[in-house]
């Protein structure tokens, strides 16, 4: 009986020849970026509020007519008070808005924007300069990446995959 176990496990295992499938893969990548300039300018309106109490409008106030390069310009109203000897108050503010600029774009010389409007809201970002960025890959795997100058990023990697099925 030994004998005839002894023979059947070596006719299994004999049966079953090892397969297997491997699969090796190396993937390279360097990614270098340099940052684009950015501006985001909002025009602000010209506005005036008037608010009080016991007090008579007599001549209202006025806005001027907006042009490019010249203020808007503004004529305050004449007010009196309307039952004398009773307190009053009176309240009045004007602000002045952003001029019509002469030029609503500019361009863009070698990434640079030489001169930007300047309104009551704006965001400016400064563009990336590529300087010295730069990267490379071995075929041994070998990676060397350079910095480059303000707004710029480099990226290397190298990923290894072994599946056995």
């Amino acid at each position: 009986m030994r004998r005839f176990l002894f023979v059947s496990c070596l006719t299994f295992f004999a049966a079953s020849p090892a397969s297997a499938d491997i699969t090796h893969a190396i993937k390279s990548s360097i990614s270098l970026t340099v940052d684009g300039a950015a501006s985001q300018a909002i025009r602000q309106p010209s506005s005036f509020a008037v608010q009080g109490s016991n007090v008579t409008l007599g001549t209202p106030p006025v806005l001027g007519t907006l042009t490019s390069g010249t203020a808007l310009g503004y004529t305050p109203g004449a007010y009196s008070i309307t039952t004398a000897g009773d307190s009053f108050s009176y309240s009045e503010s004007y602000i002045e808005g952003d001029d019509v600029p002469t030029v609503l774009s500019t361009t863009v010389t070698a990434g640079v924007v030489p001169a930007l409007p300047i309104f009551g809201n704006t965001t400016t970002t400064a563009g990336g300069v590529a300087g010295t960025l730069a990267g490379t890959l071995a075929t041994d795997g070998a990676m060397t990446v350079t910095a480059g100058g303000a707004g710029t990023a480099a990226v290397a990697q190298v990923i290894q995959e072994l599946t056995i099925k």
